[in-house]
């Protein structure tokens, strides 16, 4: 059961990390104000998940130690922070018109 979650959350990691480079090439190349946002806000998302899922892998896989817990409550916290910047960044630049 441990092995199979480790693979799932580690499958997640790779499919977000792909996600938030795929995203930050989209919002470079994009010449639109309003799309070149959408782009950086869904990358700060994909960003923030993938910080998330490395966080649950560093706090609840492995056996705890001090320095273990406190970088997977530092990326915890940074992803959370990502994560909530692009959803805000997200409906900002949703709302502007085309």
């Amino acid at each position: 059961m441990n092995s199979a979650l480790q693979w799932v959350v580690g499958i997640l990691i790779v499919v977000t990390c792909c996600s938030s480079a795929f995203y930050s090439f989209r919002s470079r190349r994009s010449g639109n104000r309003r799309d070149s946002g959408l782009y950086a806000s869904r990358m700060n998302i994909s960003i923030g998940l993938m910080l998330i899922f490395i966080a649950v892998i560093q706090m609840f896989m492995f056996t705890g130690s001090s320095v273990r817990v406190v970088v997977g409550s530092v990326f915890m916290l940074l992803g959370l922070f990502n994560l909530f910047a692009g959803m805000r960044n997200h409906s900002h630049f949703s709302r502007l018109p085309r």
